[in-house]
């Protein structure tokens, strides 16, 4: 990102954020915003509001902050570090309390030019109240910008619910509601691969594309999230939000242009889109056993500390998925995440059709068909897999394997690559939504994800056991090998 050269009033902003001492803002939101301190983009006049129950002062908050700064790759510089904590204010409020938003507005006031952006790292269950009493108390106003983060709600009703009550107190275009891996660099360059290149968006549909594999792979477990992960499950924790947002990006048409609604509209009707998935021959579900993690023996999920040793909640899911439109018509899309698998590991695999005559090899022909990789992380950058002569005179026309490689990282050389959360301030520092997610495109992805766990909860059959440290469950490999593919990381 390049420093403004002339920023303008309307980025003097006082970001509230309320659940301040909590993890995601302390490993997350906080070094993302020193960050944006340091390329310049946050004018002389932002403050930052840090909001949260425990009895921290500035100075022993600032110092948490301190301790997150210096555990990270960057260590913090000096000069900025002292500009950035200038800004940072402490306030230990009960946020049910509506005596304490006063004092809130009281600080606002001291600057009252200042665009408010309250960043709501809490519960959904807390959106409302907060969001009510920041209304009443004159804190918000219809310049006020509301960010939310996931998990807006556990179902297409309590979904419902949380984003009524958002809506009773601001408007649409006032809410930002985050998905952080719209905020991963190479996410965002999947527009500017389809839409600007003619090599890709000329052949991005049904007839050059045979299949599609989406994984987002952990090798963690749990880590002491259990009581919200029981409740959850991998679907509604990973496929629900990251994957279909992955998935629309990939599947979507071209929008009018790079406006926000246009955009947003288009990954609309991929949802729309989607259609009925039969649990019995096109979803594995899995749970994994105790197994080898990183080397070191690691429990199953049962015997985690604090598990209920009768849980059937999913800790993997294989889904084949269909967009039944014209551009997609006939090609699957193969869904996978799991906790527990070998490595750490987001991607996107497309997979182009062969060919109509292959005249090389024929003990080579499995090769044929060009695959694109689009690696999310830990290594982000785009490969493409072709097939070139083989070197040397005894080879005669035997092919090889070869990929052309742009990697992020050493493209970029020793620059950083931004974290998620620093593009997606900075986008709410801007007003711009594109990045963030609609009500409609939760509420469809809701529905469709309602259906496959009402008929999971229909057929009462527990998930399929998995090692640790694997794949997943034999049964996912079958998913896709039936079809005459197989996962790209196991060919």
């Amino acid at each position: 990102m390049t420093p403004l050269k002339d920023i303008q009033a309307s980025l003097d902003t006082d970001l509230a954020l309320f659940g301040a001492g909590g993890d995601l803002s302390l490993r997350k939101l906080m070094p993302a915003l020193y960050q944006l301190d340091a390329q310049g983009l946050l004018t002389p006049q932002t403050r930052i509001i840090a909001i949260a129950r425990e009895p921290y002062t500035t100075d022993s908050f600032i110092e948490k902050v301190s301790e997150k700064l210096k555990m990270g790759s960057d260590a913090p510089s000096d000069e900025v570090f002292e500009r950035f904590t200038a800004r940072i204010t402490y306030l230990q409020m009960d946020l049910a309390d509506a005596a304490n938003y006063t004092t809130l507005n009281q600080q606002l006031n001291e600057r009252p030019t200042n665009r408010l952006v309250a960043y709501y790292a809490l519960p959904a269950s807390l959106f409302e109240i907060v969001s009510q009493h920041l209304k009443t108390s004159g804190c918000a106003d219809a310049n006020t910008r509301i960010v939310a983060e996931k998990p807006i709600g556990h179902d297409l009703e309590s979904s419902s619910e949380v984003n009524d009550a958002l809506a009773a107190c601001f408007d649409e275009s006032q809410i930002y509601r985050i998905d952080h891996y719209l905020g991963k660099d190479t996410v965002q360059n999947l527009i500017a691969l389809r839409f600007a290149n003619s090599l890709f968006g000329n052949i991005w549909d049904e007839r050059s594309v045979s299949h599609v594999e989406i994984t987002v792979a952990e090798e963690v477990g749990i880590e002491g999230r259990w009581g919200y992960f029981d409740k959850a499950g991998q679907l509604r924790d990973m496929v629900q939000n990251h994957m279909l947002q992955l998935l629309c990006l990939v599947a979507m048409d071209p929008p009018a242009d790079l406006s926000a609604q246009a955009i947003r509209d288009e990954k609309v009707r991929v949802l729309k889109a989607l259609g009925e998935v039969d649990i019995s021959t096109d979803v594995v579900r899995g749970q994994y056993g105790a197994g080898t993690s990183g080397g070191q023996q690691v429990p199953g999920y049962l015997q985690e500390e604090g598990a209920n040793k009768t849980s059937s909640t999913e800790t993997f899911v294989a889904i084949k998925a269909r967009v039944n439109n014209w551009r997609w018509s006939g090609v699957p899309f193969y869904l996978r995440t799991g906790k527990r698998l070998p490595e750490k590991l987001s991607q996107i695999v497309v997979h182009l059709k062969p060919a109509p005559h292959y005249i090389f090899d024929a003990a080579q022909a499995h090769l044929a068909g060009n695959r694109l990789v689009i690696r999310i992380q830990p290594d982000e950058g785009i490969q493409l897999q072709v097939l070139l002569k083989d070197q040397g005179l005894e080879k005669d026309r035997r092919l090889r394997e070869g990929p052309l490689d742009f990697s992020f990282r050493e493209e970029h050389g020793a620059a950083r690559i931004p974290d998620a959360y620093e593009r997606l301030l900075w986008e709410v520092l801007q007003g711009k939504q594109s990045l963030f997610v609609r009500r409609d495109e939760i509420e469809h992805a809701w529905r469709w994800c309602d259906r496959l766990n009402e008929a999971w909860a229909d057929a009462d059959e527990p998930p399929k056991k998995y090692a640790a440290g694997s794949w997943g469950p034999s049964a996912a490999v079958a998913l896709i090998s039936r079809d005459g593919f197989s996962w790209h990381d196991m060919e």
